[in-house]
């Protein structure tokens, strides 16, 4: 069993940066694959960033390319997303999700471990 637990998460002005941690524990995720999704009221779950376990290939929506970075740490069994250039329609509950299956996916039924999230508010 896998547990995760974003942080870093909070409210700030359009154009600022955050940086978002993930921290996993029960197992090593050193060999799976890691992604990032987020969920903004009354809208569905979507797909932020995915990076694979050991390649160092990533994924990005394209709502978010070239402002946010996803990266690993895997002695610290941890991934980031630095998030730049914030603006308000990034505003959601951000989710750390983990595929044992070692998949760089955009799709979350892909994942099977996730994280209670962390609130991103960008006011304008």
């Amino acid at each position: 069993q896998v547990q995760l637990v974003e942080s870093g998460g909070g409210l700030v002005q359009a154009g600022e940066s955050l940086r978002l941690s993930c921290a996993a524990s029960g197992r090593t995720v050193s060999f799976w694959g890691m992604g990032w999704f987020r969920q903004a009221p009354r809208k569905e779950r979507e797909f932020v960033a995915a990076i694979s376990w050991n390649d160092g290939k990533t994924l990005y929506s394209d709502s978010v390319k070239g402002r946010f970075t996803i990266s690993r740490d895997d002695a610290k069994n941890s991934v980031y997303l630095q998030m730049h250039s914030l603006k308000p329609e990034d505003t959601a509950v951000y989710y750390c999700a983990a595929d044992s299956l070692a998949l760089v996916s955009t799709n979350r039924y892909d994942y099977d471990y996730w994280g209670q999230g962390t609130q991103v508010t960008v006011s304008s």
